[in-house]
């Protein structure tokens, strides 16, 4: 599988364990949510892991991989104030963790590229599960066809 092809579900796989890390264990994102947002950060933890795990969804998918995509560069900008909480809290911890949530900040530009690429690729194939196949729509066998509708027939 060439690199193009595997970058959505590499894409995909990174949100949905950061979605499943949300939710699973919650208690250390609490942390990062920024004072000043309302409500509980449990909340909005729980809030931010839905999304990865939809999110993850939807770049699995090739027929909503654009859009997801786009909303997971979005997602990786909006997120952008935790981490830099995160380094401002993290600022007296030992010299290994602070230097991990100070390395956070500048990764964060790498996702949303990434998210943005994934887009932009999905734009140009016309939504295929691949650059060869026909555009979703187009006519098909019956696994062509469940493909374009993420797995439905």
């Amino acid at each position: 599988m060439p690199r193009s092809e595997r970058s959505p579900l590499l894409l995909a796989g990174l949100l949905a364990a950061a979605g499943a890390a949300h939710l699973a264990r919650p208690r250390p994102f609490d942390a990062l949510v920024p004072r000043t947002l309302p409500g509980s950060p449990r909340a909005w933890t729980y809030a931010s892991g839905a999304a990865e795990l939809a999110l993850a969804a939807g770049v699995a998918l090739p027929r909503t991989r654009r859009a997801a995509a786009l909303a997971g560069a979005a997602f990786f900008t909006a997120v952008f104030p935790a981490n830099v909480k995160m380094a401002h809290d993290w600022r007296h911890r030992p010299a290994p963790l602070r230097a991990a949530a100070y390395a956070r900040l500048p990764l964060q530009l790498p996702l949303v590229l990434w998210a943005r690429g994934v887009a932009r690729d999905a734009e140009r194939t016309g939504n295929r599960p691949y650059a060869g196949a026909p555009p979703c729509g187009g006519s098909r066998s019956a696994a062509e066809a469940r493909s374009c509708a993420g797995g439905r027939s």
